[in-house]
């Protein structure tokens, strides 16, 4: 069995995210997708949102399991669920740079976890989660940031961007 964790902060999940997905789902057997978090890091949805928005954007397959983990590195989550796959996207030659020296230092903690690149097609090679949160606001946002995000998540920015 092949089994990979794609991991993130999916704060909030986009369209590039559901492309690596189902690319991974592709590729392999099983596929974790699991939200980490970072102390550093102020979320505009909590992890329960989040995982949420996650199934209700996604078909529900008996490969794919979205989870969380916490307070550990992600090689040690892989580990634990025995995966020997670690699947990272590269939209830009900055994310290459910085998945290039995450995959050393992976490689250090679990050498038998391998890390698989993807990158994404052009029409979304550009998305972020805070590209998404920088466009809410202005006049025109929910018809520019749908184009970006599954209806469920355009459905949770509208609620969010409501009530404040």
């Amino acid at each position: 069995m092949r089994t990979a964790v794609y991991a993130g902060s999916f704060d909030p999940p986009t369209n590039g995210h559901l492309w690596m997905i189902e690319r991974g789902l592709e590729l392999f057997d099983t596929l974790y997708v699991a939200i980490g978090s970072n102390p550093s890091k102020k979320y505009t949805f909590d992890v329960t949102t989040r995982i949420e928005m996650l199934r209700a954007a996604l078909p529900q397959k008996n490969n794919l399991i979205i989870t969380k983990f916490d307070n550990k590195f992600l090689v040690d989550f892989a580990r634990m669920v025995d995966a020997h796959y670690i699947l990272r996207g590269i939209r830009s030659s900055s994310d290459y740079e910085y998945e290039r020296v995450m995959r050393q230092i992976n490689g250090d903690m679990a050498s038998e976890i391998s890390t698989t690149f993807l990158m994404p097609p052009r029409n979304i090679s550009e998305l972020s989660s805070s590209m998404i949160k920088g466009l809410i606001g202005p006049d025109g946002w929910r018809d520019i940031v749908s184009q970006y995000v599954p209806e469920p998540v355009m459905e949770k920015l509208a609620e969010l961007h409501v009530a404040k």
